[in-house]
């Protein structure tokens, strides 16, 4: 599974250049594991950088594209990679268990604060992604449905569970309301601020 950010016309190059490939039995379809596989991506990626980036620049536009990588190969573990405008991989970790790509400035801290490698579920995982893409939405109109959400289960090696959340759905539209009423009985329920003059009265 790969998303993609940055770049349209870059991006469908790189996932052409890949499903062909991947058709003749290469790239992809041979990848021994989730690190060679990301490496198959970032080749490609490179490849259109080589195509495309001239002319792209000339005309100032800057080539951008970036893609996370996702999935299983059966007998190894599932992993998760982003891979950058240059081509190299990161990969996800117990210290740094989500990536993200795209407008992520605004949704981030919720994930930063929220999720836990060790303790929250997928289900949870999946929320927290709603809700992060909730203030994002919120604070940046550039950004909105639809929304793709995918959750992929360990040693699955398909896709099980998706759901696509149009402009007006009822249940994106129930969280975006139960996560801002939470937020402001959250905020509401904090201890008051002492300021320093009220520490000095009397």
């Amino acid at each position: 599974m790969a998303l993609t950010s940055g770049s349209l016309s870059c991006s469908q190059s790189i996932v052409t250049l890949l499903r062909q490939d991947y058709d003749r039995g290469a790239g992809l379809a041979a990848a021994g594991s989730m690190y060679e596989a990301a490496r198959v991506v970032g080749n490609q990626v490179r490849r259109v950088a080589m195509l495309d980036r001239e002319a792209l620049e000339r005309d100032e536009y800057k080539f951008n594209v970036n893609i996370i990588l996702a999935g299983q190969i059966r007998g190894q573990p599932h992993d998760l990679y982003l891979i950058y405008p240059q081509g190299n991989p990161l990969r996800a970790t117990e210290d740094s268990p989500f990536l993200q790509i795209g407008e992520c400035k605004y949704g981030r801290p919720i994930l930063d604060r929220g999720v836990r490698h060790d303790r929250t579920s997928l289900e949870d995982a999946a929320r927290y992604a709603l809700i992060s893409l909730d203030s994002t939405m919120r604070s940046n109109v550039t950004v909105g449905p639809p929304i793709d959400l995918l959750v992929y289960e360990r040693d699955d090696l398909g896709v099980g569970r998706r759901r696509r959340f149009a402009e007006r759905d009822p249940d994106l539209a129930a969280i975006h309301h139960q996560w801002e009423q939470a937020l402001r009985q959250a905020v509401q329920a904090l201890p008051p601020i002492r300021f320093d003059d009220e520490d000095s009265s009397g």
